[in-house]
């Protein structure tokens, strides 16, 4: 629809900013950008437990992600071709009252290269499609799965994406005034943003733990190498269960790996602190749904709270994670509490007004 509505603007060439078609985009395409937000990190569950000691991947899980995110991706192509299109306020007209438009389409393209196409460029990129089709397909061959390429990459574009986000909620701020026309509305508004970052972090707390079991796996296979029978490094993908279940089974009655790389061991040499829940629990080899809601209300608990009830241990890695936890919660709690406050006083007023009529 909205493309329809952009190509009927061709006999205008240029849309104007402040315009009902324009403000109507606007709103669209920000609650695209929060769907697109909430994808990305649904790339983290791919991984998980698929037996003793291997791991496997949610094909299908991967399959649909990546076909949802190709459709959002391709609002922000629209977008790009929008901002083409759309007048800008001249800023030295800025001081003469609401200021004049700049319809020429050269100036709109020179200034929208200069300023925000490379960041919305960066996050239209479909990359973890190209990870997922091409890259992941073509290193398969060397056993085992690297989560750390697809995580990095989701997390490199995450920041020009929120970045999109963030311009484009002033942006709606600077021409209407407000997100949502109701105090409810952007009390549930508020309280999404928050909910969002739960989101991220339940992601993330499940893809590191996955990635410190793996980290143990390879570490303990490593010191195997050269014992009788030697550890593979192929032995800790699933799929060796049906193309080397024989001499598999026979490693596994010898190694060490099974005891030395078990969260639930506290004689452990290999220390898993907060990330032992998701193996204690059984969250890595839990169906995907059961893993996303679980990790959803850890990410809910753990920043409402800000981390006070995480164990830890003294691996860099995760001391840095707990930090930021309690950081991000202090900020994004107490900056939804203000925000519900504000529009809670609102209400009340609405609520005077509307029976006292003052």
């Amino acid at each position: 629809m909205m493309l329809y509505l952009f190509l009927n603007e061709r006999n205008t060439k240029i849309l104007d900013p402040r315009s009902d078609v324009m403000n109507v985009w606007n709103h669209v395409f920000l609650v695209v950008c929060l769907i697109s937000l909430s994808l990305d990190p649904l790339y983290f569950y791919i991984p998980y437990v698929g037996g003793k000691a291997c791991m496997s991947t949610h094909t299908i899980a991967s399959i649909a992600i990546t076909y949802f995110r190709t459709i959002t991706d391709s609002f922000y192509l629209i977008n790009m071709l929008f901002k083409f299109r759309t007048a800008f306020v001249a800023p030295r007209s800025r001081v003469f009252g609401r200021g004049e438009l700049v319809k020429d389409a050269r100036e709109i393209a020179t200034r929208y290269l200069k300023s925000d196409f490379i960041i919305d460029f960066a996050a239209t990129l479909p990359l973890p499609q190209i990870v997922v089709w091409i890259v992941i397909p073509a290193t398969k061959g060397n056993g085992g799965h690297d989560n750390n390429i697809i995580a990095l990459v989701v997390l490199i574009q995450y920041l020009p994406r929120f970045l999109v986000s963030i311009t484009l909620n002033q942006r709606i701020i600077k021409t209407t005034g407000f997100i949502a026309k109701t105090a409810w509305a952007g009390a549930a508004y508020n309280l999404l943003l928050f909910m969002l970052a739960t989101h991220v972090l339940g992601a993330s707390w499940y893809l590191s733990s996955i990635v410190r079991q793996q980290s143990c796996w390879n570490m303990q296979c490593r010191s195997e190498r050269n014992a009788v029978p030697p550890c593979i490094p192929s032995f800790l993908d699933c799929k060796s269960l049906n193309t080397n279940s024989l001499e598999r089974e026979y490693w596994l009655n010898t190694t060490s790996l099974l005891t030395r790389c078990d969260p639930k061991n506290d004689d452990s040499d290999f220390k898993f602190g907060m990330f032992a829940d998701a193996f204690t629990s059984e969250v890595a080899s839990s169906r995907f749904i059961h893993k996303y809601l679980y990790c959803l209300w850890w990410g809910l608990r753990n920043l409402s709270s800000y981390g006070q009830n995480l164990r830890t241990c003294t691996y860099i890695g995760e001391t840095l994670f707990c930090i930021l936890v309690c950081i991000n919660g202090l900020i994004l709690f107490s900056h939804l509490i203000g925000n519900m406050q504000v529009l809670m006083v609102k209400v009340s007023r609405n609520i005077k007004k509307n029976y006292y009529g003052v």
